[in-house]
């Protein structure tokens, strides 16, 4: 009985320290959503790591790179919440200070449907904060969940 207690001690704890690192990662992730939403570069920004990457990929497979901070100052100039990107959280992997995400999404301007795709993020967990080391986003008007 003192063996089951044990194991089950030790799977507990283990499942809540992933579902809390989870917690966090979404957290990093939905400020950053948050930001967009409120015209906030700062928040935006804090995002992100010092040197983070942010890609897009056009319909025509064309991958394009944007500024960090470009895209931020692009976003405050927006109407507070004219920008709405829902996601959904499809797929968290944690490996230590590593973490790769899946998220689906809308994306509404001024409350109308604009399109839809998937992001994939890269985290990375320094200072115990995960902030946002990489993403690369599809976007298309097509095959959308509205």
């Amino acid at each position: 009985m003192k063996i089951f207690s044990l194991f089950f001690i030790l799977i507990s704890s283990s499942i809540f320290a992933q579902t809390s690192e989870e917690t966090l990662i979404k957290t990093s992730i939905n400020s950053l959503f948050d930001g967009m939403k409120t015209s906030d570069s700062t928040k935006i920004t804090k995002a992100f790591s010092k040197n983070a990457v942010l890609q897009t990929i056009t319909k025509n497979g064309e991958v394009k790179t944007e500024n960090i901070k470009d895209f931020a100052a692009s976003i405050s100039k927006a109407a507070k919440e004219s920008l709405d990107e829902r996601i959904s959280f499809s797929n968290i992997l944690i490996d230590g200070n590593l973490a790769s995400v899946w998220t689906p999404y809308g994306f509404y301007y001024q409350g109308k449907f604009s399109h839809c795709g998937v992001n994939s993020f890269q985290l990375v967990k320094a200072n115990n904060e995960w902030k946002i080391q990489y993403i690369i986003d599809t976007r298309r008007k097509d095959n959308c969940k509205k």
